[in-house]
């Protein structure tokens, strides 16, 4: 029996179950039927062309002699390079770890009943991020053309103890408050929005069962805003990392300017800007697959099914792959 009623005028054939039944009532069986292709000749064509640029690409970066190879991996394990990516290392770590704590604060600040706070938050938020980071770096380097001397005591009042500014505040240091407190603007506004992103409906029923606010924070409303958290917080630490390259101008041996010291020695310019090309996607790759791992942990309450890991991927591939059975042999 057919699936469609048979239109006299119609000129669409009917569909059987069986095949296709014809406008002058035959049925044509499913067997003699063919399926005719889908055809994509422009997608053809560019990914053709694409591959084609690709290729030309890598010929130029194996063959051409000014990338100098040679040069790239002498360098690239140097004691210098290696000192100098440590200690970038160590700013993004510091410059992450201070500035998502104060941009913590600063989002709790902002949500907040307390008018005081919520101006005080606002204010440090568009503050910070209407000062470009270079400007912010090379005021706390100088900070102490403005305080020679600080004070901890009772405001207005006696001092319990005074430090020289310039024996406490040296570059690193001023490196590691400039990047955090900049990084600490963004990352509240990651929080909050990630904050308030959370329905509702869930605080009112956590309320409603009695949960304590401490544990309806932790258990309900920080995974849920950890989905929305991630991403942007990612994208935020891979920024500080690049960015670190900024403190170059403060004459602080950090990966971006050890380079300029080797090739302004040597003339190899683009051999070391590879070298450091090369490092920062290493560990801006390394972030990504952190990054993908933590988020699929907080995703498990939202999917029923986690997206599948690379290995696990990988894993699945080989058990579909059309294999023999055991024991045949041709």
């Amino acid at each position: 029996m057919s699936t469609g009623a048979i239109s006299p005028h119609g000129t669409e054939p009917d569909v059987d179950t069986d095949g296709i039944v014809a406008h002058d009532g035959t049925l044509i069986p499913a067997s003699e039927l063919t399926v005719a292709r889908n055809w994509h000749p422009w997608r053809w064509v560019t990914s053709i062309a694409t591959l084609v640029v690709v290729a030309q690409f890598l010929h130029g970066l194996a063959t051409n002699p000014g990338w100098n190879w040679a040069t790239f991996s002498e360098y690239f394990t140097a004691r210098s390079v290696m000192l100098a990516l440590w200690l970038t290392i160590q700013l993004t770590f510091w410059g992450t770890l201070i500035g998502f704590g104060l941009g913590v604060v600063l989002a709790a600040a902002r949500l907040s009943r307390n008018p005081v706070l919520q101006v005080i938050s606002w204010s440090y938020v568009w503050a910070f991020r209407s000062i470009p980071l270079i400007v912010q770096l090379l005021f706390w380097f100088n900070i102490g053309y403005l305080y020679q001397t600080l004070a901890v005591g009772v405001p207005f009042g006696p001092a319990f103890f005074e430090f020289n500014v310039n024996s406490v505040i040296n570059g690193s240091t001023a490196a590691v408050i400039g990047l955090a407190l900049h990084q600490a603007a963004y990352s509240a506004e990651i929080v909050r929005a990630g904050i308030i992103s959370v329905d509702e409906g869930q605080t009112e029923a956590a309320a409603a069962l009695g949960i304590p606010r401490r544990r309806e924070f932790f258990k309900i409303i920080l995974p849920q805003a950890m989905r929305s958290i991630l991403p942007n917080a990612t994208n935020e630490v891979i920024s500080l990392f690049k960015g670190t390259s900024i403190v170059s101008v403060m004459a602080i041996a950090e990966l971006f300017y050890q380079v300029q010291i080797i090739y302004g020695r040597s003339g190899r310019v683009v051999p070391m800007l590879m070298v450091a090309t090369v490092w920062y996607v290493v560990f801006t790759s390394l972030l990504s697959i952190v990054q993908f791992y933590v988020e699929r942990h907080y995703a498990k309450g939202a999917l029923r099914n986690p997206p599948l890991t690379p290995i696990q991927r990988f894993r699945r591939t080989i058990a579909d792959l059309p294999l023999p059975p055991r024991g045949v042999t041709k």
